[in-house]
């Protein structure tokens, strides 16, 4: 039997994130202001998600595991600490580059922020997929998937309503199709009518016409069947 990945949506979406961001940056001439100060943009916008989902597993996913294994959870703690600390570096960077003027030492500072970006992208596609296979493992031996759903709920619920728009922006991007018709169908079930109705729109803003056309035609095709 499958068991609930705690994980699995949400790091989908992060990747996302991540390669999107990856391929702006590596396209971004940073003699240029205008295409600069989109991709700095974009860097806040990371930094931001990646430490408020950070903060969300230390509070809660953590804590949980503290209680049964305090190693484990003190070696992601410590992962976090130094994501964080990547996450700063960046921001550094990019503050240093608002202070510039002249063009070729925007463009050094370009190239550095460039391969800033790189080792936080690499750290935490590594961390993430640590935590899909090691951490999981102690959240299955110790919790059941019931209560790791609350779990997920706590964390949803403790989210901003404008950054959790952000997140399902890339959750929507980073899923496939039957994924988000299985996520959309959850919304439909427990959720009132005007939250699945705004996930749908936003289905349609980020989706093409074809995949939004055939996620709305499942999701027709569910609602008729039951």
């Amino acid at each position: 039997m499958s068991r609930y990945n705690i994980f699995y949506q949400i790091h989908k979406g992060l990747r996302a994130l991540l390669y999107d961001t990856a391929t702006l940056i590596q396209r971004t001439d940073f003699a240029n202001e205008e295409e600069a100060t989109a991709a700095i943009g974009r860097i806040n916008e990371v930094i931001l998600l990646f430490d408020k989902h950070a903060h969300s597993e230390d509070s809660h996913i953590l804590t949980a595991i503290e209680a049964h294994d305090i190693s484990v959870a003190e070696l992601f703690i410590e992962e976090h600490v130094l994501d964080h600390e990547l996450g700063n570096k960046l921001i550094t960077l990019t503050r240093i580059y608002g202070s510039l003027d002249q063009e070729e030492t925007r463009e050094e500072l370009g190239s550095a922020i460039r391969l800033a970006f790189t080792e936080f992208l690499v750290f935490n596609l590594q961390h993430m997929a640590k935590e899909e296979k090691e951490l999981n493992q102690k959240l299955w031996k110790y919790f059941s998937d019931e209560q790791l759903h609350a779990i997920t709920g706590t964390i949803i619920n403790g989210i901003p309503s404008d950054m959790l728009q952000q997140y399902n922006i890339w959750m929507m991007r980073g899923l496939s199709n039957m994924e988000i018709i299985q996520w959309l169908r959850q919304i439909r079930s427990a959720a009132p009518d005007f939250v699945f109705n705004g996930m749908l729109e936003l289905a349609e803003e980020q989706l093409g016409k074809a995949r939004f056309t055939a996620i709305v035609g499942a999701l027709t095709e569910g609602a008729m069947l039951a």
